[in-house]
């Protein structure tokens, strides 16, 4: 069973910048892709970006200002996030495709906070 520990968030000013980091362990042979969700207080949990056979994409209102990456051989996915939005704020997930499913179950998240 694939696990992931997300770290990397915190508190930061409009503007600022944060590196998300998610280690993800045990069989990962058969994962065809990678994710980002966000969850805001009180809204369901979206994707905000993804790495699908090599491709990255990104919710629109991010596009511009975060990047997916991965480190393959470490099994790490990373979102860099620059010039963080107060909409921005919210407990931050990473995913994982296993074939043509995704991951039900999830690790504890981030939590990213953007002061205006």
């Amino acid at each position: 069973q694939v696990q992931s520990v997300e770290s990397g968030g915190g508190l930061v000013q409009s503007g600022g910048s944060l590196r998300l980091s998610c280690q993800f362990t045990g069989r990962l042979v058969a994962a065809t892709g990678m994710a980002w969700y966000r969850q805001a207080p009180g809204k369901q949990r979206e994707m905000v970006a993804s790495i699908l056979g090599g491709r990255t994409h990104y919710q629109e209102s991010v596009t511009g200002r975060f990047t997916i990456s991965r480190d393959s051989a470490n099994h790490i996915l990373y979102l860099q996030m620059n010039n963080l939005k107060p909409e921005d704020a919210g407990d931050y997930y990473c995913n994982v495709r296993i074939g043509g499913v995704w991951r039900t179950s999830w690790g504890q998240g981030t939590q990213v906070t953007v002061s205006s």
